[in-house]
This record gives C-alpha cells, sequence and structure tokens, in this order.
C-alpha cells in the first residue's frame, strides 16, 4: 500500500446516480390482450366498447392498438357501470357524456372566476387611480340610500355665519 492510502480497494468510489421517470398516463402502451386483462375483460369485448366510441387507442406505426393507463381506467369504470351498477352500454355513454360535458363546465367556471379576479383588481386600481387623481373621498351610488329610509327626514346642520353688527 502507498502512502498516500489509494489502494485499489480504497481508491474506488461508489457513485449512485438517481434518474426520474415521468409516467405518462395518457400515451398508448398496452397491446389490447394486456389492456383486456388489466380490465378484467374479454378483448372482444374491449373491442366492442372501441366500436361504440367509449374508448380510443392509439395505434403504432404497424396499426396495433396500444391503450393507455387511462384507457385502462376509463374500461374498469366501464365494467363497474355495466356489471355492479347494471347499466347497459346506451346509459354508459350518457353517464361518460355528462361526466365529459361537466369537467368542461367546471373548467370553463375556473376561467370565469380567474377573469372576474382580474376584472375585480382592474376596477379596485382604477378606483384608488381616480381617488388619488380627484383628492377626495368617492362614496358608492346609494351606499346611504337603506340608512336614510329607516331614519325618516334626513337633518343636516348647516353652521352659518353670523354677520357682525358693524354690517
Amino acid at each position: 500500500m502507498s502512502e498516500s492510502g489509494d489502494s485499489g480497494d480504497d481508491a474506488r468510489v461508489r457513485r449512485t446516480t438517481t434518474v426520474e421517470t415521468r409516467i405518462d398516463r395518457d400515451r398508448g402502451v398496452f397491446m389490447i390482450s394486456v389492456a383486456a386483462e388489466l380490465a378484467d375483460m374479454h378483448p372482444q369485448t374491449l373491442r366492442m366498447y372501441e366500436a361504440r366510441g367509449l374508448v380510443h387507442p392509439q395505434r403504432s406505426p404497424k396499426n396495433t392498438r396500444l391503450y393507455s393507463h387511462e384507457d385502462v381506467e376509463r374500461l374498469r369504470r366501464i365494467q363497474e357501470m355495466t356489471a355492479e351498477q347494471g347499466l347497459n352500454l346506451a346509459g354508459v355513454e350518457t353517464v361518460l357524456e355528462l361526466e365529459q360535458r361537466l369537467e368542461e363546465m367546471r373548467a370553463e367556471l375556473r376561467r370565469m372566476r380567474e377573469r372576474t379576479a382580474e376584472m375585480e383588481q382592474r376596477m379596485t386600481d382604477e378606483v384608488a387611480r381616480a381617488r388619488r387623481s380627484l383628492g377626495a373621498e368617492i362614496v358608492p351610488y346609494g351606499a346611504y340610500e337603506a340608512k336614510l329610509s329607516r331614519q325618516g327626514p334626513v337633518r343636516i346642520p348647516v353652521e352659518r355665519r353670523r354677520s357682525s353688527p358693524s354690517g
């Protein structure tokens, strides 16, 4: 062993590399037999669901059906609705269409809320700018209307300067 301490065994440094992979849930990776097995159904049933438009597999360059994780989850959901809940395929189609419409409406509502928040901020900024430029407090129209109507006639004290006796 040398004085520097780098013998064959001591000089080896163990390096560990971590690789992060992300599984794309909508990428077609399963052939029809595997997808059918994962969804607990016969491949012919899967083909029938595809023919009805309930699932849309991707195609490989050689035109092989490739099902994604999302497709398999959708097939399981269809299987649950038909086997456990007793829906026929027309009912399943209706449920899936309604769920799609609901999701689209939720997305639209999110966009509308974001737009509303932006407009409220712009309005607040504009009111602040107007207050600064006018140098006075702005009172919203009708702000005191409810209070005034409950109190009866309004009396506004007015101070008048008294004229001096000299005239």
